[in-house]
């Protein structure tokens, strides 16, 4: 399965629940001020200044130079925004199509199916594979891209038993927009 994001890419993008929905919005708008985005994104004003300063540290927005006043600014991508811009349009879109609401995925999510896609089935091999997550998160993470119809579990016989995760056809075209 081929990628045009980096795992480490998909792992910052999940660190906000709200950065995919924000970039894909800035891209398709050209940029967008506070307000504007607020109702856009239908989030909380506080959810999005946490998105806004985590996009900001990434280096994925800036504000936009010379246009606006300064209590009402207006925010743009950069060039490393786009890039990533175009891949968070295709998950929001995919997100949309299976009736996933933008940021009810675990901030694990997107990474897991990523993982699962290209071949860690078992849940050390995605521990290894997302090594700063842990158990619990990567637990959580799994039990609910089970109930978006994500991931199937199946619990193979033996001692100890062990799990093996594969995509669902509508997890593998998620993944096809990562």
């Amino acid at each position: 399965m081929s990628s045009s994001i980096s795992l480490t890419d998909l792992i910052t993008l999940g660190r906000n629940r709200w950065t995919v929905p924000l970039l894909a919005d800035l891209a398709g708008h050209g940029g967008g001020r506070f307000v504007e985005l607020v109702h856009r994104l239908s989030i909380s004003r506080d959810s999005l200044v946490r998105t806004l300063d985590a996009a900001r540290d990434q280096g994925w927005i800036i504000l936009n130079p010379g246009h606006g006043h300064p209590l009402r600014p207006e925010y743009v991508l950069t060039k490393q925004g786009e890039r990533l811009a175009g891949c968070a349009e295709s998950i929001r879109i995919a997100q949309i199509g299976h009736g996933i609401a933008p940021g009810t995925l675990t901030c694990w999510g997107l990474p897991l199916v990523h993982a699962i896609g290209h071949g860690h089935q078992r849940f050390n091999a995605l521990a290894r594979t997302l090594s700063p997550a842990s158990p619990r998160a990567l637990s959580q993470g799994l039990q609910r891209l089970a109930g978006h119809e994500l991931v199937n579990r199946e619990l193979l016989e033996g001692y100890p038993p062990t799990s093996r995760y594969w995509l669902t056809n509508k997890g593998e075209h998620l993944a096809s927009g990562l």
